[in-house]
């Protein structure tokens, strides 16, 4: 893969999630700059995929910016939505005026889960996907991460963001509303994509 250089946009107006990918990115020595401070649009998410957002996301900040950019798509799946609500999971928070209500949005989750019957079941998975753009150029890299768990009710833990709160990780008893940031970079879907993205660029 192309070295990406000393600074990256991180393309995302999701303060949660720039942190979080931050934190992930520091020990590459990269320096990170998020989308809004640089003034960069938030482009329509037309694609079917996380990988095709991820992918558009990516290639308009660098285009913007001139510099190589990072974005991420991700989102819940669950079983019994089959696979709902998936690349529209921040649109499920969304009110009509745009605004995101995350605790509306999980109590949709949860309510719809339920409504699919006593046999559905509460398995979902979190799903990542990292697209690496440089500018002006057209070229990507993508990278794919994902973390099966089930969902639990009521939410639980104020860390975290989006539907954090909601999902407890296979093979652990707390949601990731409730993990310190460490436990949760170590087994999260983002990380799952950025081990990847992380040995490809060594």
């Amino acid at each position: 893969m192309r070295p990406i250089g000393e600074k990256l946009v991180i393309a995302t107006h999701n303060a949660g999630k720039l942190r979080e990918i931050a934190a992930l990115v520091a020990p590459l020595g990269i320096q990170c700059v998020g989308a809004e401070e640089l003034g960069l649009p938030e482009p329509e998410e037309i694609g079917v995929t996380f990988a095709d957002n991820a992918d558009l996301k990516a290639r308009e900040a660098a285009d913007l910016s001139g510099l190589p950019a990072l974005a991420d798509d991700s989102g819940l799946c669950v079983d019994a939505l089959h696979g709902r609500p998936g690349i529209f999971s921040a649109r499920w928070a969304e009110d009509e005026d745009g605004n995101r209500d995350w605790d509306r949005a999980m109590e949709k989750v949860w309510r719809e889960t339920e409504g699919a019957g006593p046999d559905a079941g509460h398995d979902a998975h979190f799903a990542c996907a990292l697209a690496i753009a440089w500018p002006n150029d057209g070229q990507t890299e993508t990278f794919e991460g994902r973390v099966d768990g089930t969902l639990v009710w009521p939410p639980r833990g104020d860390r975290g963001f989006g539907y954090d709160p909601l999902f407890v990780p296979a093979g652990h008893d707390r949601t990731f509303g409730e993990m310190d940031p460490e436990a949760k970079h170590a087994i999260s879907h983002r990380a799952d994509a950025f081990r990847k993205l992380v040995a490809a660029l060594g």
